[in-house]
């Protein structure tokens, strides 16, 4: 069995993409710690990265050179301040040389230190190798897989003991949804508190709320960031941001300066049906404008589909439960963070190995089952929420235009959190002990499914609407 933390499932990167731009950060960096384990840190000459697969067939429209760069470089995706990446690559592509790891100055020139390879690995889709000259003449080099959600691993596994070492220490052992609901009612508990002591093995209670605090500052920030920004999204495909006239429309003479007095203000309106689907997608719109823009999203479980659960919670918070409060947060995050690693353990979050169903469909399905914990709903309900969210996105591919997460990617989040919700709805409505296909069937069902795929619709750009859409016209 695997550890898999909530905080694992819900990182703060930096757009547009996890597996494309938030791992090669972090395998950068990774490989930087490699290098001076070994002791060759100082004896470095020159640096070359090759990138493989769909690193290297939409690596150019994710941000993946600039994002190897920056981890070279030793910036942290987590805290890097967003305005100044566009100078500090240009300040290497003019100079021609890089600061390793922020000590020691190498020649470097991008176009000629980065590969894009369009040759797959074995392991995995999303390949890179970091290649490294010592001063003796000795070459170096390490393969790192970016296997989506921020998550980067080695072929070889070397940390799968130290893995097992950890998720020792949880008192209730999950690999499967029917592990989950054996726990909630051998203990009596819900699913957010079963999770929860599962954390306190690994961090103070103090801990958890600081981590769980950061993450929804960072959802509530990108939402209120892309509901304020006008223009056009960058990449060359003319994309009109769309949250802020959505917003203006739906908020009037309201007055605000802060996130926190906006959320008060959204309170304090009229809402009707047909708005509701309107604040919804404006809220999720606005996350993935601001991701496709190289903004800080929260990767939920990926950059891709980081708007879905922010989406939701601010659902619950402005339109269910106006007295909505940090515990609301830390209760929808605790599920949505263990539905999400549960789909992680039995098929992928990766959407260049399942396609969007890997993305879009599992933060629907975290959404789903986290808002039903907070409408009230049981342990099973919970399930039968994420279950009735993914089996509506079964299949779903991943065929961004350009290799861009731009079309159709934001759109998807806004489809996805609506589902979410309604997904809950009819779970809410629902009797779980009727319910035909529980969600480990679900998950494995999207893990045959995306084994079953093609290759062209799983995030290569080569199928789908990537190649039916004419970038002349856009």
């Amino acid at each position: 069995m695997e550890s898999i933390s909530v905080f694992d499932m819900l990182k703060i990167g930096v757009g547009p993409s996890s597996s494309h731009t938030l791992g090669p950060w972090r395998a950068a960096g990774r490989w930087i710690d490699a290098l001076k384990a070994k002791g060759y840190f100082e004896q470095v000459a020159s640096v070359s990265v090759d990138l493989y697969g769909s690193l290297s067939l939409t690596g150019k429209g994710h941000a993946t050179d600039t994002a190897v760069m920056l981890g070279l470089s030793g910036a942290d995706p987590i805290t890097f301040p967003i305005e100044r990446i566009e100078d500090e690559i240009s300040k290497i592509a003019s100079e021609n040389k890089i600061i390793l790891n922020g000590e020691r100055e190498i020649p470097f020139i991008p176009k000629e230190h980065i590969t894009f390879n369009r040759k797959f690995l074995e392991f995995h889709p999303n390949g890179m190798t970091f290649r490294a000259t010592l001063s003796s003449g000795k070459k170096v080099s390490e393969t790192y897989f970016s296997i989506g959600g921020g998550f980067v691993v080695q072929k070889e596994r070397k940390r799968a003991k130290k893995k097992l070492e950890k998720f020792a220490q949880f008192p209730h052992q999950v690999e499967t949804a029917a592990d989950l609901l054996v726990h909630c009612r051998a203990h009596g508990k819900s699913i957010s508190e079963i999770v929860l002591e599962n954390e306190l093995s690994l961090r103070t209670e103090a801990e958890i709320n600081k981590g769980l605090k950061a993450i929804w500052e960072v959802m509530l920030d990108s939402m209120y960031v892309g509901c304020h920004t006008q223009g056009k999204l960058p990449g060359g495909l003319n994309v009109q941001r769309r949250a802020f006239d959505m917003h203006k429309n739906l908020i009037g003479d309201a007055t605000y300066t802060n996130p926190e007095e906006w959320i008060e203000s959204i309170r304090g309106t009229e809402v009707k049906f047909r708005q509701i689907l309107k604040w919804v997608s404006c809220f999720a719109l606005a996350v993935n404008e601001v991701n496709a823009s190289l903004g800080r999203v929260v990767t939920a479980p990926t950059n891709g589909s980081a708007g879905v659960i922010p989406a939701v919670m601010m659902y619950y918070m402005v339109i269910e439960n106006h007295d909505a409060n940090f515990e609301d947060v830390r209760k929808f995050m605790l599920v949505a963070g263990v539905i999400g690693s549960l789909f992680k353990k039995g098929a992928t979050i990766s959407a260049a190995m399942g396609g969007c169903q890997a993305e879009i469909g599992v933060s629907s399905a975290m959404a789903a089952g986290a808002l039903t914990e907070l409408m009230g709903g049981t342990p099973e309900q919970v399930q039968m929420a994420s279950e009735i969210a993914m089996e509506h996105h079964l299949g779903l591919t991943c065929d961004p235009i350009a290799g861009l997460v731009q079309i159709p990617c934001i759109e998807r989040n806004a489809m996805g959190a609506i589902k979410a919700i309604n997904a809950c709805e009819m779970a809410l409505d629902g009797d779980p002990t009727q319910a035909k296909v529980p969600l480990d069937k679900v998950i494995a069902t999207m893990w045959e499914t995306a084994k079953d795929m093609t290759s062209k619709y799983k995030e290569t750009s080569e199928g789908g609407l990537a190649v039916q859409v004419n970038l002349s016209d856009c």
